[in-house]
């Protein structure tokens, strides 16, 4: 009797306790939804309010100049009234991107290639742990490495060197005119081209991984040279990998900071040489912020907008060629 009323009591319950389980799981489930879509919202919601408080900071320059401050050259915040224009900085922030690019692009790409393709297992680890190391340095470090030890070199043998062999050739004669510095656009573009060095080398490194064997095998087989494999095979398998490393590396370019302050030389003429000072957007806000006030404070402001801008078409038009990309390759 005992056993009959309590299987009886545990088949009553049961239905029960599952109907409570179940509604926990149901509860479980909400909840970890809303904490994960407020987490989501919650980016767009700071993007949004970055967004609104450059223009709010800018709106003065920008009711002051209008567009003719992205084309004016002058930048003189002491003058009454002051004069003050955005494309010097503009001009140094493309120029000292794409050189860093043009440098970072193929040495990236063929340290990947080599430590994937050619390296011996034993070098593969201290090679990529040198390169996790060269993205781990602070900016500062390599500013300050920049204005004491590559600036001087640079200006004392490297410089003087292509400024005699360019001195007379159409074009290159302007590029590479003198006279030799410490702080230019060119040695600016070398120190941005060793900061994103480590990130276009690890992403494509990772991707070149991913390659099947069998495909690198079978084009072996057929008599491929590992320049014909990497060309034919492994290049085209993870373009679409390559250029997002290709373009997170051109964002960190763009934005960057203290190491540009310290060796490019924070003058805002526009020269033809690339041996000359300039600066950059961040450069321009970095050195004149602090003691900036009034118009002069929202003109910087709105070079921080603009550069917000720039960078914002720079990963859409990325984004835009991988989906391309991805659909031409049928995906």
């Amino acid at each position: 009797m005992a056993m009959a009323e309590s299987s009886s009591m545990e088949a009553a319950a049961g239905p029960h306790d599952r109907a409570r389980a179940l509604g926990a799981f149901k509860l479980g489930d909400a909840v970890f939804y809303w904490t994960t879509r407020i987490c989501a919202l919650s980016v767009l919601a700071i993007l949004g309010g970055i967004i609104l408080s450059l223009i709010v900071g800018a709106w003065p320059a920008m009711q002051e100049y209008g567009f003719a401050f992205l084309w004016t050259q002058r930048w003189a915040p002491s003058a009454d009234p002051p004069v003050l224009g955005a494309l010097g900085p503009i001009y140094g922030t493309l120029l000292t991107s794409v050189i860093a690019m043009m440098i970072a692009i193929p040495v990236g790409l063929g340290i990947a290639i080599f430590l994937t393709e050619f390296c011996p297992q034993w070098l593969r680890r201290p090679i990529g742990m040198a390169i996790e190391l060269l993205a781990g340095i602070p900016s500062i470090i390599y500013g300050m490495w920049g204005f004491f030890v590559l600036g001087p070199f640079l200006a004392n043998t490297l410089q003087p060197a292509l400024i005699a062999a360019f001195d007379g050739v159409p074009v290159l004669g302007a590029i590479f005119a003198g006279p030799p510095s410490y702080l230019s656009l060119f040695n600016a573009a070398l120190i941005l081209s060793i900061m994103v060095l480590p990130f276009i080398t690890a992403i494509s490194r990772d991707v070149f991984e991913t390659v099947p064997p069998v495909l690198k095998e079978a084009a072996y087989g057929v008599g491929c040279t590992t320049w014909e494999v990497v060309r034919n095979v492994v290049l085209p398998y993870t373009r679409v990998g390559v250029i997002g490393g290709i373009m997170l590396a051109l964002g960190r370019a763009l934005g960057e900071t203290m190491a540009v302050t310290f060796i490019i030389g924070n003058s805002f003429r526009i020269s033809s040489s690339i041996f000359a000072p300039g600066t950059t957007i961040s450069a321009a806000i970095a050195s004149e912020f602090a003691e900036s006030d009034g118009l002069h404070q929202s003109s910087l402001i709105l070079l921080g907008l603009l550069l917000f801008i720039l960078t914002f078409f720079v990963l859409a038009a990325a984004r835009l060629m991988l989906r391309h990309l991805e659909k031409k390759a049928g995906k």
